[in-house]
């Protein structure tokens, strides 16, 4: 056997003999307080060299020396995928662009949290941190997903060869902008999240994250970026979203967990609770806000003084019929409705994913949901539905709602749902309602 003290001798003593870069020994005198520019790794801002190794090479002598920040000066860095280390954040200037190479050899496959469970073999992120307790993202600068090509290359292989949602990939390698995993106390601030080739922000197992003033953004002339989402609080507690502007096409907010009639047994994905989004902007996507479509228990999450103004839902509450599920406690107010479509809840079986491993249908319970203070214009109400007789519904409130809705007669498309669902000063086109 190797004398391994011995060898950790050895390698303490050649990364200690390495040459610092400027600033690097300010680095470690000040404690992780330095600022190092990646073109110190020799990143280069040509919009075609694919620099992985170069930042990756900043990091971790960043990483190495005590901590501190990698900066993205004015300019495009092409990279594949990047990790970031514990005590080491990352600062994008204005004018800066850190974009995906669309040459996925640079993003070899690793095993990955994705889609409520973990895949031994799929394709990371561009920005990868895990256990960076602390971590900031910040800046005005740009990740850019340069997803066009990729989007393109999705839809040819899924039209020549249809194949249920539930396989994301298709073969076609897509990267993610962000994955933040098993971190506390973060932070992603004023950074534009443009053109990902798959989720935008994905955090998983986080607690303590503020997102605020981020954009998440897709090309108003690509009708269907897929999988574009803006934000993916999964398993997390404690999320802020402040200050954002959503426009992509799928869901702009999604609360995540696990799936299957086995999920709540799933230690790796404990519940979504106190999600807080204040102030943000919806111009386009699915849904505003979705719970789902891999959710366990999602609880305690508050939407206030934001607006709405693309054509999309509100408030989706995905049930899987295979999944056991719990959303409870989820308040939307003071939210102000700005297109002529769109629906303000869906409430209703989502079957785009079913897999009962032949056993019976879980139980799953909405409880506690309450829109209140939401004026403007929209398309439509939108339905409550489920299936009663394996979901618990109860304490669904609408509130001092005063709405102008698409049509002249608007139907507010609710099921037998036994009385659980009620209405308070709710005026519809002039006139007050009631279950229609």
């Amino acid at each position: 056997m190797p004398d391994l003290p011995m060898n950790r001798r050895r390698v303490a003593q050649a990364i200690a003999s390495l040459p610092l870069w400027p600033g690097l020994a300010r680095a470690a005198e000040s404690g992780g307080n330095a600022r190092l520019p990646i073109t110190a790794g020799g990143a280069v801002a040509d919009g075609s060299t694919v620099n992985t190794a170069a930042i990756q090479q900043v990091i971790d002598r960043l990483a190495s020396s005590g901590g501190g920040t990698a900066v993205v000066p004015a300019g495009i860095f092409v990279s594949g995928a990047l990790d970031l280390r514990p005590g080491v954040h990352l600062h994008l200037e204005e004018g800066a662009v850190l974009r995906c190479s669309t040459d996925m050899v640079h993003f070899p496959a690793r095993r990955t949290r994705i889609e409520g469970h973990f895949e031994e073999s799929f394709t990371p992120a561009l920005i990868n941190a895990a256990g960076c307790n602390g971590l900031r993202i910040t800046g005005p600068g740009v990740l850019d997903g340069a997803g066009r090509p990729i989007w393109d290359r999705f839809w040819e292989v899924r039209n020549a060869a249809p194949v249920p949602w539930e396989f994301p990939n298709l073969g076609v390698p897509r990267a993610r902008l962000a994955l933040i995993q098993e971190s506390t106390d973060v932070l992603v601030e004023g950074v534009t999240f443009r053109d990902s080739q798959f989720w935008n922000l994905h955090l998983y197992k986080c607690r303590g994250v503020t997102v605020r003033n981020a954009s998440f953004e897709v090309p108003d002339d690509y009708k269907q970026a897929p999988s574009s989402d803006g934000v993916d609080i999964d398993s997390c507690q404690d999320v802020t979203v402040e200050g954002c502007h959503f426009s992509v096409t799928d869901d702009c907010i999604a609360c995540k967990g696990s799936k299957g009639v086995n999920a709540l047994a799933d230690k790796d994905s404990p519940p979504v609770e106190r999600v807080r989004v204040r102030g943000c902007t919806f111009r386009r996507g699915h849904h505003a806000l979705a719970c789902g479509s891999e959710a366990t228990i999602v609880r305690d999450v508050v939407v206030e003084d934001c607006r709405v103004t693309g054509d999309m839902v509100l408030l989706r509450l995905k049930l899987r019929p295979d999944t056991p599920q719990l959303y409870e406690n989820i308040h939307l107010r003071g939210i102000v409705l700005d297109n002529a479509e769109g629906e303000i809840i869906s409430l209703v079986p989502w079957s785009q994913y079913t897999d009962l491993q032949g056993q019976a249908p879980p139980q799953s319970a909405v409880r506690n949901v309450v829109l209140s203070g939401i004026t403007g214009r929209f398309g439509a109400f939108g339905a409550i539905r489920p299936d009663l007789a394996q979901t618990d519904l109860s304490g669904i409130v609408f509130r001092d709602i005063e709405v102008q809705l698409g049509n002249d007669t608007p139907e507010i498309a609710v099921g037998d749902s036994d009385g659980a669902v009620t209405f308070d000063n709710v005026v519809l086109n002039g006139s007050p309602r009631r279950v229609g």
